[in-house]
């Protein structure tokens, strides 16, 4: 998951597609080809309820209040060209679709949400449209698909539109930007956060979108999904989500058990646990893949971690850490901060062992030279931070989003000393910096927008069977989540690729073959299938 706290645990899908096939939308800096024609504040919402979101059922297109949602007809037309964008979008074509704000009371007002697609190549042999979200919450997959236009260039894309869509809250979708760029910027390099930082985000939110917060919940982006699946035509869903986006996917098959087509959720996370156990759960499997790249790294001859794999960890931390005291300047007369460095080194073990070359040359030129500027950029690159110090669009959707999830669990007295604790025992060194803000992440405690969602096992009683893949070595979403969402789902199969980083569908071609077959065809991969990276 994407965090926006000083120490962070990072998003749930940068880098997750760390080959040229796939690019994750979270690092494309968030930005969409589409025009949006909602504006990114509270404005943007015609006449809303500023009650908090209700939890009845929707019939979806069989309820009269949304026919004209479902049999709308997408105004499809060129895609805007992005300036810091190279690749060639002719191909490529935008269009905005009108959802309820609230589905419970359709006529009080709506959203645009802001879609692309890329028509098949082989339109004779064309199934329908595959919808994908690159993770987050806060992930553009607007800007996945812009971003990277041939990545699913193959026998998918012969067959399959690529759909990409900005969920509530992100990019090009009423997008959340809740603090100015200067006041995001010491927040998000600050080795000293306020005590009430939590608490400015949340009156800074809502008094620019006091409307719109209690409806961005991924339930309703779920609802919005099914309104374009109708919209495009589809009878049934075929959808790839990636990391935060097997949440939406999962959602999705409890709210349109019938709707459900062919269902890929990779970099699996469940909807059952706790806001503080999963963090905690996730402190650890970033505490385990920073112990493998230490460990590799001392096997090296240009690593700075010496040459003990026991010790080489320890040495990463403290330096990290020691930053607090004694932080290094860049060229640029930027400061690398400890919490910086931290988000610069975390975020490229999602790359897993492709990316280790490039962190273990970032962290030589700090260790060695004291020179930041390498750790920073990488910090800047996680934070959708660009050379102008500008911030990429949808910056507080993940505070915002996970909120109207119902991350409301706040434990104290005894119950937080036992978190801390557990904390302290999954991931010493990771969580040491700032323990508070592992836990709390993102704090719901004070958010203005209440919610009646809870964390509870997905209820799937779908006929068509759906594919999770995990990843023994995944930092940010445990394997561990994967084996659970597949057992929770019930009709489901799990896809397991060993290795390390972040999601599987871009780093194994074993992985990709039996998706696709499933995709294409309808092919279910076999149970226990067990897959190399590449």
């Amino acid at each position: 998951m994407i965090t926006r706290t000083p120490r962070r645990a990072l998003p749930a899908a940068v880098a997750a597609l760390a080959t040229a096939a796939l690019l994750a939308g979270c690092t494309s800096g968030g930005g969409t080809a589409a025009a949006p024609s909602a504006s990114p504040d509270a404005a943007a919402v015609a006449t809303p309820s500023a009650a908090p979101t209700p939890t009845p059922k929707p019939t979806g297109a069989a309820d009269p209040a949304l026919k004209a949602f479902y049999g709308q007809q997408l105004a499809w037309g060129p895609c805007q060209k992005d300036p810091q964008n190279e690749e060639d979008v002719s191909a490529l074509q935008c269009a905005t679709l009108k959802v309820p704000l609230n589905y419970a009371a359709p006529e009080v007002g709506t959203l645009d949400v802001a879609v692309v697609r890329n028509p098949a190549t082989k339109p004779d042999q064309r199934i329908g449209s595959l919808l994908i979200n690159p993770g987050g919450p806060g992930g553009s997959g607007v800007g996945m698909v812009t971003y990277d236009p041939k990545g699913f260039d193959g026998p998918v894309h012969d067959r399959y539109d690529i759909v990409g869509f900005d969920p509530r809250g992100t990019a090009g979708t009423s997008p959340l930007n809740c603090l100015d760029d200067r006041t995001r910027d010491d927040w998000l390099t600050t080795d000293q956060p306020a005590a009430d930082h939590g608490k400015q985000l949340a009156d800074a939110c809502q008094a620019k979108y006091a409307q719109l917060l209690p409806f961005v919940s991924t339930r309703n982006s779920a609802r919005d999904m099914d309104v374009l699946r109708g919209a495009l035509g589809d009878q049934k869903l075929s959808y790839l989500g990636l990391s935060y986006g097997t949440y939406l996917g999962s959602l999705y098959a409890e709210e349109f058990p019938d709707k459900v087509g062919r269902l890929v959720l990779d970099g699996a996370t469940s909807a059952s646990t706790s806001l503080v156990q999963h963090n905690i759960e996730q402190q650890g499997g970033f505490e385990r893949a920073l112990k493998a790249f230490a460990a590799d790294c001392v096997t090296k001859d240009a690593c700075s971690l010496g040459k003990d794999p026991e010790q080489a960890a320890q040495k990463l931390a403290a330096f990290l850490d020691g930053l607090k005291d004694k932080p290094l300047k860049t060229e640029k007369g930027r400061t690398l901060t400890s919490s910086a460095a931290w988000t610069g080194v975390l975020s490229r073990l999602y790359g897993g062992e492709k990316a280790w070359t490039g962190l273990r040359n970032s962290i030589g030129w700090a260790m060695v030279r004291g020179k930041g500027d390498y750790l920073l950029d990488l910090a800047d690159g996680y934070n959708g931070r660009d050379k102008d110090g500008k911030y990429r669009p949808s910056a507080d959707a993940y505070t915002a989003i996970h909120c109207a999830d119902g991350a409301t669990d706040a434990p104290a007295g005894e119950q937080l000393q036992a978190a801390l604790t557990d904390l302290a025992a999954k991931a010493p060194l990771v969580s040491k910096h700032d323990p508070m803000a592992a836990l709390f992440d993102p704090d719901c405690r004070i958010w203005p927008a209440a919610s009646t969602e809870r964390p509870h096992a997905v209820k799937n009683t779908a006929a068509a069977p759906i594919v999770v893949v995990g990843t023994t070595g995944d930092p940010a979403t445990p394997y561990a989540w994967a084996e659970k969402l597949t057992a929770e789902l019930g009709n489901a199969v799990l896809v397991t690729r060993e290795g390390e980083g972040h999601t599987g569908y871009g780093a194994s071609k074993c992985v990709r073959a039996s998706v696709d077959a499933f995709l294409l065809d309808g092919t279910v991969p076999a149970a226990g299938i067990r897959c190399p990276t590449d």
